[in-house]
């Protein structure tokens, strides 16, 4: 057996740049125009020299991944989807999920913090709020400050329609009462996009999205919460308790707020889905380096024949993912069910493929020196977030069940 931190293949930039470069699909890669293949290769290039070789430390510290995200946005990543007039590069959602992707297969944990950051932009982007993106995307895209999504209560996850907490009116504003939990950065996040009911009893229709800068009277912060993976990104609880929001710092309409997480979500759920193939796809890269490291070229058949499926799995998964962005590129009529069934696939791809990986390695895949435990604990929560993986079923299932009705020929 050879020296343990011999099978690590994170630590030198150089073999993570060429085993990850041997081992592109032609078949993805070429679904990429020019552009969006340098997108993704200065990705890899952040990952391999900032991102990956951290990795491990963030993880055994929990401590929150500050210089690997920096990193990404000196690197000029941090606001792809953004238009230059609001400090980004106005790129397209496939050149995103390639990064996310590569990001993911570095440090999953780097990759949920960078994914979150565009989950803070998209309410300001859509929604309409013109002179409130002109004052926080440009300083969310700089990297000058964090960004957190609060929509999760205790009682509502996938449910937006049943928050609970309370946007009570005072003329010049209004107050936010209640709690929101699972909030990625929020224990750091300088805005926080929180959403709430200006009226229960009207359900969705009372849904209203918030622009909460800074540390205003009334807002706390729990202590992050011990996760099973994750751990370089921080999930905390959020309290308000008549934390006051000006009405300048409405996002869209009161009431509106429905329509901006139906409209966020099925852009936000990319990054997901890129997170489930990059996690895969780094545990398999990871495998494969080890595999090598430890038995040379000739590989066990059963072994060889394993990881055959697994590199095949991955492949139909990234084509899924780069096929339904390029979509979403192209048109605002891609069906709820299509970004569903991508978020879906394409993580629960990323926990089979890491918990084979896993079993492939047999003895040593529990060792944490080799990262692919790693990537497995942190791929588990892909299928949570964004929409539950049942949830994702749920809406394909009524998609399904419209398709059917539209091919009877009933009224939509």
């Amino acid at each position: 057996m050879k020296d343990l931190t011999e099978l690590c293949l994170e630590l030198d930039p150089d073999s993570w740049l060429r085993w990850h470069e041997a081992l592109d699909e032609v078949a993805s890669i070429g679904l990429l125009d020019a552009r969006e293949t340098a997108v993704m290769q200065r990705a890899r290039e952040v990952v391999a020299s900032d991102i990956a070789p951290r990795a491990a430390a963030h993880d055994r510290s929990h401590t929150f991944v500050h210089d690997s995200y920096q990193a990404l946005v000196r690197a000029g990543l941090g606001a792809l989807l953004v238009d230059p007039d609001l400090g980004g590069t106005g790129d397209t959602h496939v050149a995103y999920a390639a990064a996310m992707e590569e990001i993911a297969a570095g440090c999953g944990a780097t990759s949920l913090v960078y994914m979150t950051q565009f989950h803070a932009m998209y309410p300001l982007l859509i929604s309409g709020a013109t002179e409130l993106a002109r004052t926080y995307v440009p300083q969310l895209a700089s990297g000058a400050i964090y960004g957190s999504l609060g929509i999760t209560e205790p009682a509502a996850g996938s449910d937006v329609a049943g928050l609970a907490t309370r946007a009570e009116s005072d003329g010049d504003g209004y107050c936010l009462t209640g709690s929101k939990t699972f909030i990625t950065s929020g224990d750091r996040a300088d805005l926080i996009i929180a959403f709430a009911t200006v009226d229960r009893a009207l359900g969705r229709r009372g849904i209203t999205a918030f622009a909460i800068a800074g540390e205003p009277s009334g807002l706390s912060r729990g202590n992050p919460l011990e996760k099973m993976g994750m751990h370089g990104s921080s999930t905390v609880e959020l309290f308000f308790d008549r934390v006051p929001v000006a009405n300048d710092h409405v996002i869209g309409q009161p009431g509106g707020g429905w329509q901006i997480v139906m409209g966020s979500v099925m852009r936000t759920r990319i990054g997901a889905a890129a997170q489930g193939v990059g996690l895969a796809r780094g545990a398999y890269v990871r495998t494969l380096f080890a595999l090598n490291s430890i038995h040379g070229r000739s590989l066990p058949p059963e072994v060889e024949t394993g990881l055959t499926q697994v590199r095949g799995r991955i492949l139909q998964a990234r084509l899924l993912l780069l096929a339904t962005a390029r979509a979403l590129d192209l048109s605002d009529s891609v069906r709820t069910g299509e970004v569903a069934i991508m978020k879906q696939q394409c993580t629960d791809l990323g926990w089979w493929a890491t918990v084979e990986c896993m079993r492939l390695l047999g003895s040593v895949g529990d060792l944490t020196v080799l990262g692919v435990e790693r990537c497995m604990r942190d791929v588990l929560v892909t299928r949570t977030y964004d929409g539950t993986n049942d949830i994702q079923a749920l809406l394909t299932g009524r998609d399904t069940a419209l398709q059917v009705a539209q091919a009877q020929g009933a009224p939509s």
